[in-house]
Protein backbone atom coordinates (compact mmCIF):
# COMPACT_ATOMS: atom_id res chain seq x y z
CA UNK A 1 0.00 0.00 0.00
CA UNK A 2 1.40 3.44 -0.77
CA UNK A 3 1.58 6.34 1.21
CA UNK A 4 -1.12 8.24 -0.62
CA UNK A 5 -3.52 5.63 -0.45
CA UNK A 6 -3.34 5.77 3.75
CA UNK A 7 -3.94 9.57 3.17
CA UNK A 8 -7.23 9.08 1.34
CA UNK A 9 -8.46 6.44 3.88
CA UNK A 10 -7.54 8.99 6.94
CA UNK A 11 -8.87 11.53 5.10
CA UNK A 12 -12.05 9.87 4.10
CA UNK A 13 -11.98 8.76 7.85
CA UNK A 14 -11.55 11.39 9.27
CA UNK A 15 -14.71 13.03 6.65
CA UNK A 16 -16.93 10.91 7.61
CA UNK A 17 -16.23 10.81 11.34
CA UNK A 18 -16.05 14.62 11.34
CA UNK A 19 -19.40 14.94 9.33
CA UNK A 20 -20.67 12.69 11.63
CA UNK A 21 -20.00 15.43 14.72
CA UNK A 22 -21.05 18.10 12.94
CA UNK A 23 -24.25 16.49 12.18
CA UNK A 24 -24.72 15.27 15.96
CA UNK A 25 -24.03 19.01 17.65
CA UNK A 26 -26.15 20.20 14.47
CA UNK A 27 -29.30 18.28 15.89
CA UNK A 28 -27.87 19.01 19.66
CA UNK A 29 -28.36 23.10 18.90
CA UNK A 30 -31.93 21.88 17.35
CA UNK A 31 -32.94 20.10 20.10
CA UNK A 32 -31.62 22.86 22.55
CA UNK A 33 -33.44 25.36 20.94
CA UNK A 34 -36.67 23.90 20.56
CA UNK A 35 -36.59 23.34 24.30
CA UNK A 36 -36.32 26.39 24.91
CA UNK A 37 -38.94 27.88 22.53
CA UNK A 38 -41.02 25.12 24.38
CA UNK A 39 -40.16 26.58 27.41
CA UNK A 40 -40.57 29.91 26.75
CA UNK A 41 -44.30 28.88 25.61
CA UNK A 42 -45.17 27.31 28.48
CA UNK A 43 -44.15 29.83 30.41
CA UNK A 44 -46.02 32.16 28.27
CA UNK A 45 -49.60 29.89 28.72
CA UNK A 46 -48.72 29.88 32.43
CA UNK A 47 -48.76 33.54 32.82
CA UNK A 48 -51.75 34.19 30.83
CA UNK A 49 -53.52 31.83 33.33
CA UNK A 50 -52.17 33.64 36.65
CA UNK A 51 -53.12 37.27 34.94
CA UNK A 52 -56.39 35.09 34.23
CA UNK A 53 -57.18 34.00 37.77
CA UNK A 54 -55.57 37.31 39.26
CA UNK A 55 -57.93 39.32 36.95
CA UNK A 56 -61.06 37.12 37.67
CA UNK A 57 -60.90 37.51 41.25
CA UNK A 58 -60.29 41.18 41.16
CA UNK A 59 -63.17 42.24 39.26
CA UNK A 60 -64.82 39.85 41.66
CA UNK A 61 -63.78 41.13 44.81
CA UNK A 62 -64.08 44.83 43.22
CA UNK A 63 -67.58 44.50 42.45
CA UNK A 64 -68.65 42.83 45.56
CA UNK A 65 -66.71 45.84 47.41
CA UNK A 66 -68.50 48.43 45.23
CA UNK A 67 -72.08 46.45 46.16
CA UNK A 68 -70.87 46.21 50.45
CA UNK A 69 -70.28 49.93 50.07
CA UNK A 70 -73.83 50.61 48.51
CA UNK A 71 -75.09 48.28 50.97
CA UNK A 72 -73.83 49.92 54.14
CA UNK A 73 -74.80 53.73 52.57
CA UNK A 74 -78.34 51.87 52.12
CA UNK A 75 -78.41 50.89 56.12
CA UNK A 76 -76.89 53.96 57.23
CA UNK A 77 -79.76 55.76 55.35
CA UNK A 78 -82.70 53.56 56.25
CA UNK A 79 -81.10 52.89 60.11
CA UNK A 80 -79.06 55.53 60.73
CA UNK A 81 -76.37 52.95 61.93
CA UNK A 82 -74.70 50.01 61.22
CA UNK A 83 -74.12 47.08 63.65
CA UNK A 84 -71.20 44.80 63.83
CA UNK A 85 -72.37 42.50 61.62
CA UNK A 86 -73.43 45.00 59.06
CA UNK A 87 -69.42 46.35 59.66
CA UNK A 88 -67.57 43.24 59.52
CA UNK A 89 -69.65 42.27 55.96
CA UNK A 90 -68.00 45.82 54.41
CA UNK A 91 -64.52 45.41 56.07
CA UNK A 92 -64.96 41.38 54.67
CA UNK A 93 -65.43 42.82 51.33
CA UNK A 94 -62.77 45.45 51.77
CA UNK A 95 -60.10 42.76 52.49
CA UNK A 96 -60.31 40.58 49.56
CA UNK A 97 -60.05 43.41 47.52
CA UNK A 98 -57.03 44.72 49.27
CA UNK A 99 -55.70 41.09 48.75
CA UNK A 100 -56.42 41.10 45.07
CA UNK A 101 -55.25 44.53 44.61
CA UNK A 102 -52.21 43.50 46.09
CA UNK A 103 -52.10 40.48 43.85
CA UNK A 104 -52.33 42.41 41.25
CA UNK A 105 -49.62 44.79 41.75
CA UNK A 106 -47.25 41.95 41.44
CA UNK A 107 -48.16 40.17 37.93
CA UNK A 108 -50.53 43.11 35.67
CA UNK A 109 -48.92 44.95 33.36
CA UNK A 110 -48.46 48.44 33.56
CA UNK A 111 -51.44 49.24 31.31
CA UNK A 112 -54.00 47.46 33.21
CA UNK A 113 -52.66 48.46 36.48
CA UNK A 114 -53.35 51.95 36.10
CA UNK A 115 -56.83 51.34 35.58
CA UNK A 116 -56.46 48.94 38.99
CA UNK A 117 -54.91 51.78 41.17
CA UNK A 118 -57.88 54.52 40.15
CA UNK A 119 -60.10 52.14 40.86
CA UNK A 120 -58.20 50.99 44.64
CA UNK A 121 -58.07 55.03 44.72
CA UNK A 122 -61.92 55.78 44.16
CA UNK A 123 -62.79 52.31 46.62
CA UNK A 124 -60.43 53.76 49.75
CA UNK A 125 -61.92 57.12 49.18
CA UNK A 126 -65.22 56.16 49.21
CA UNK A 127 -64.58 53.53 52.25
CA UNK A 128 -63.43 56.60 54.06
CA UNK A 129 -65.81 58.60 53.45
CA UNK A 130 -68.93 55.95 54.70
CA UNK A 131 -66.52 55.20 57.94
CA UNK A 132 -66.42 58.41 59.00
CA UNK A 133 -69.92 59.29 58.07
CA UNK A 134 -70.92 56.35 60.27
CA UNK A 135 -68.72 57.34 63.01
CA UNK A 136 -70.49 60.80 62.20
CA UNK A 137 -67.34 62.75 62.10
CA UNK A 138 -67.86 63.72 57.96
CA UNK A 139 -65.41 66.06 56.46
CA UNK A 140 -66.52 69.06 54.93
CA UNK A 141 -69.38 68.30 52.12
CA UNK A 142 -69.73 64.75 53.02
CA UNK A 143 -72.94 63.57 53.18
CA UNK A 144 -75.02 60.10 53.00
CA UNK A 145 -75.67 61.58 49.21
CA UNK A 146 -72.16 62.73 48.23
CA UNK A 147 -70.82 59.00 49.27
CA UNK A 148 -73.50 57.60 47.13
CA UNK A 149 -72.56 59.22 44.09
CA UNK A 150 -68.81 58.48 44.68
CA UNK A 151 -69.76 54.63 44.90
CA UNK A 152 -71.81 55.25 41.64
CA UNK A 153 -69.31 56.67 39.91
CA UNK A 154 -66.87 53.65 40.97
CA UNK A 155 -68.95 51.09 39.03
CA UNK A 156 -67.69 53.21 35.06
CA UNK A 157 -63.74 52.66 36.60
CA UNK A 158 -64.92 49.23 36.99
CA UNK A 159 -66.03 49.10 33.60
CA UNK A 160 -62.63 50.67 32.20
CA UNK A 161 -60.40 48.23 34.41
CA UNK A 162 -62.46 45.33 32.77
CA UNK A 163 -61.73 46.56 29.41
CA UNK A 164 -58.21 47.13 30.02
CA UNK A 165 -58.07 43.15 31.85
CA UNK A 166 -60.15 41.62 28.91
CA UNK A 167 -57.61 43.66 26.29
CA UNK A 168 -54.13 42.39 28.10
CA UNK A 169 -55.70 39.08 28.17
CA UNK A 170 -56.84 38.77 24.52
CA UNK A 171 -60.39 38.67 24.53
CA UNK A 172 -61.20 41.88 23.51
CA UNK A 173 -60.61 44.29 20.82
CA UNK A 174 -60.58 47.44 23.23
CA UNK A 175 -64.12 48.32 22.64
CA UNK A 176 -66.56 46.59 25.23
Amino acid sequence: MDLSSVIIAVAGMAGTLGGSLLTQRRAERARRREIRLVRAHDEERENLALRRTCYTELNRDARQFTTALHRHLHILRERGTADDTDKAALDEAKAAFRDRYSEAQMIAPEHALGPAQTVNRALSDVYGQVKRLERDEPEAGETLDSASRAQYAVWDLLRTLRTAMRRDLGVSSGED
